[in-house]
């Protein structure tokens, strides 16, 4: 079982992200989303200068994210052919509930910028175990679009940067285990 609610870790040892594609309605309403995102702004920050930003992409929003997406990629690949356009139209339009992470790293701050991205990470983690302790799934995806200048400055303020697309919903269709790091390759104990 996916996504064990019966305890706290329970839902961390049967976490499992939702395909974005495979997430459909319901999604989170206003409220439960800004439970989600009150919960992710609860990341360890060292500095407590929360270098990350979140942007909610609205349904009503999505065909204009589409024609964003659409034109960013025509200007970078100007022989696109119509089923890389059509990756792009449904990457904006998956999932019910769409958030835009900001990596919005402090410049000139003490504290070191590896250490402000690792922050960024841990709020959209954060924001995923919220959903799927509130009873939905979440996908975090970057690919193509998180590295587009275009793209990038449709969300992002002077130097931030997609960290990720977080897809929000309830799963389609039944979630499947993928394969997963083993312990012994992954844990050691220091022997110096």
């Amino acid at each position: 079982m996916f996504n064990d609610l019966s305890s706290p870790l329970s839902l961390l040892r049967t976490r499992r992200s939702g395909k974005p594609r495979d997430l459909i309605a319901p999604g989170p309403d206003d409220e439960q989303m800004r439970q989600m995102l009150e919960i992710a702004l609860r990341t360890p920050d060292h500095g407590k200068i929360a270098p990350w930003r979140f942007v909610i992409v609205p349904q009503d929003r999505r065909d204009r994210l589409a024609a964003v997406l659409d034109a960013a990629y025509r200007a970078e690949k100007p022989g696109a052919g119509r089923l890389e356009l059509e990756a792009m139209h449904q990457f904006a339009h998956q999932a019910p509930t769409l958030v835009v992470a900001l990596s919005a790293s402090v410049a000139g701050s003490k504290i070191p910028v590896w250490e402000q991205e690792l922050s960024a990470g841990a709020a959209i983690m954060n924001l995923l175990h919220a959903a799927h302790a509130m009873g939905f799934a979440g996908g975090w995806l970057t690919g193509w679009p998180a590295y587009n200048e275009d793209v990038r400055a449709a969300f992002a303020k002077d130097q931030e940067r997609i960290a990720g697309f977080l897809f929000i919903g309830t799963p389609g269709r039944p979630q499947e285990e993928r394969p997963r790091p083993l312990y012994d390759e992954k844990v050691s104990l220091w022997d110096r």
